[in-house]
């Protein structure tokens, strides 16, 4: 999606009137979270935001990098504190290194929350 569409769901859902890279909105949380417990969720991501995050001709491991981190917070992972985002930071990591893809040196590298 684009930025606006996805300041929108930001500002609807998460009280920030902003766009941002990647939402996660999970499926197993609230009054009907056990309807479809196989399902995790929904990620979107803002594929302008992505293209301005990437460095130079790597648009397809930005946007692999953003799957992945929302994938995590639907299974829980967070970045709230410096010790979770480490732990969060390694898993995807190692989770785009088993994919086979290169980890885009942005402001994931200095500790940014995405």
């Amino acid at each position: 999606m684009d930025d606006a569409a996805i300041r929108d769901l930001n500002r609807t859902y998460r009280n920030v009137d902003a766009p941002t890279d990647v939402l996660a909105f999970p499926m197993r949380e609230g009054r009907f979270g056990l309807l479809s417990p196989e399902l995790l969720g929904d990620v979107v991501i803002s594929a302008e935001t992505a293209a301005r995050q990437a460095p130079e001709g790597g648009l397809r491991g930005e946007l692999a990098l953003l799957l992945v981190h929302g994938i995590l917070h639907l299974v829980g992972y967070d970045h709230h504190t410096a010790a979770a985002r480490r732990r969060m930071w390694r898993k995807q990591e190692a989770l785009l290194a088993d994919c086979g893809v290169a980890v885009p040196a942005a402001s994931w590298a200095s500790g940014a929350a995405p």
